[in-house]
């Protein structure tokens, strides 16, 4: 239920705020990867291959959404942080409406530009039918996914982390039965994996709204709140906007990565899908602490409680730095183990690539959690710049290892592209985050419930 985290120990609130988040954002990713194993183990490398080759594409539409929704709570999250409920009102409704619109602007867009899409990533002909009807039927999902991010999203602004992961778990189970069905007893190919995964996604939607409505009081609209001036809104989009480019650039960069990808052939495809959703499990506790510092820095800025930061942020990059290493030896150490998960009787090809891939990017763990603790902070905080910076260095220093070492070295360059990108984006936002909270004037140490003066915004 709703919780304030502008009181109590900053360590403790985070991390039994982060629990949920972590359980969610694992079932999250058992939306994909069920899918992944699903299609790799009843239809095959060529139906895994259609899957990967199109998921960069859909990933980077999600993170775009997911960007510019987790930007529309911030504003919700500093207003209940400063108690201000007829502001947490007006919030949610303006969010409502700037999703809509967007929803409508990114599906319409996707749609018109599919063919040019598909040529850019370099999808190879054999697979090139299958992928655009995979992509075109997932793009219609969108609709539940981004009312899904921005409700999971509000709930987690009010300091609920607990109720989305109840939603992700029902929607992630049912995912799989209908996924299955499809496969075995209707003998649908990729495209039944991806109708079915929009199916479980809109009805977690509908039930997380029912569920809104009745346990949230204070989110009960009522006529005036709807009522919304310019000002407000640009608020709203002044942080959403910056976060959905920086979510999409980091989308962008992992794209032109898989296309150089998808010159290598369809094995090799196959091989980094599997590694590169295996990343992605093993980074989720770095990725969720992060998504809890910044509910957490959000409403303590709302209060104007800046030493309560400080002190979370500092709490949560030790413990960030445990984790990355924890998480780079047992990753290393099962890499073999993990690389077969989602391959069934790979080649010795498939499986080399696979395990090179887990084992390279395991060693830059560190870098990718200070991306997550930093960025985070920084947003939560409503300075979206510097974490879009950050992911424009991303971008480029991504796209030009790809680029340079895949031709260079061939798939190991591949395998670099990604760590090279963590290292610069980390940088950027470590600094951005010291230079601006030296702005505030506030010592380490001392009473956190002291309200600061609030400096004029960079």
């Amino acid at each position: 239920m709703i919780q304030s985290m502008v009181k109590g120990n900053p360590l403790k609130l985070i991390i039994f705020f982060a629990l949920p988040i972590f359980l969610g954002h694992l079932f999250q990713q058992v939306y994909i990867l069920s899918d992944l194993y699903i299609l790799g183990r009843f239809l095959g490398v060529h139906a895994l291959a259609v899957a990967g080759a199109m998921t960069p594409i859909f990933m980077m539409a999600i993170m775009l959404a997911a960007g510019f929704t987790n930007g529309l709570c911030v504003i919700t999250a500093q207003r209940f942080g400063a108690n201000d409920i007829k502001q947490v009102r007006r919030s949610f409704c303006c969010g409502l409406v700037l999703t809509a619109v967007f929803c409508c602007i990114l599906i319409v867009s996707v749609q018109a530009n599919l063919d040019v899409i598909l040529k850019q990533m370099n999808v190879p002909t054999d697979i090139y039918a299958d992928s655009k009807l995979f992509l075109k039927i997932l793009i219609y999902s969108l609709v539940s996914t981004l009312f899904y991010n921005f409700l999971a999203g509000i709930m987690r602004a009010l300091g609920d982390s607990k109720t989305p992961l109840y939603f992700l778990i029902f929607a992630s189970v049912l995912n799989i039965i209908i996924n299955v069905t499809m496969i075995l007893y209707f003998n649908w190919n990729v495209t039944g994996v991806a109708i079915g995964t929009g199916i479980a996604q809109t009805i977690s939607v509908i039930f997380c709204a029912f569920y809104i409505f009745y346990r949230y009081p204070i989110l009960r609209l009522k006529s005036k709140d709807w009522k919304m001036d310019f000002s407000f809104i640009m608020d709203h989009l002044k942080i959403s906007v910056p976060m959905s480019v920086q979510f999409s650039i980091i989308g962008l960069s992992i794209i032109v990565v898989q296309s150089i990808c998808n010159t290598f052939g369809t094995e090799t495809i196959a091989a980094f899908t599997s590694a590169s959703r295996i990343e992605q499990i093993a980074t989720t506790p770095l990725f969720t602490l992060g998504m809890a510092i910044s509910t957490y820095a959000a409403q303590n800025y709302g209060s104007r409680y800046i030493r309560r930061i400080r002190q979370g942020v500092l709490q949560c990059f030790l413990l960030m730095c445990l984790l990355s290493l924890g998480l780079a030896g047992l990753t290393y150490y099962w890499s073999d183990v993990l690389a077969g998960i989602f391959l069934k009787n790979p080649s010795e090809q498939v499986f080399h690539q696979a395990v090179t891939y887990i084992q390279t990017t395991s060693y830059f763990y560190f870098f990718l959690g200070m991306i997550f603790l930093f960025r985070q902070v920084l947003q939560g905080m409503g300075y979206p710049i510097l974490p879009l910076i950050s992911g424009i260095v991303e971008l480029f220093m991504r796209a030009f290892a790809a680029l340079y070492l895949a031709t260079s070295y061939g798939y190991i360059g591949i395998c670099y592209a990604g760590p090279i990108a963590w290292i610069g984006g980390s940088i950027v936002v470590m600094l951005g985050y010291f230079v601006i909270i030296s702005q505030f004037k506030v010592s380490l140490f001392g009473k956190l419930d002291q309200r600061s003066v609030m400096p004029k915004k960079v």
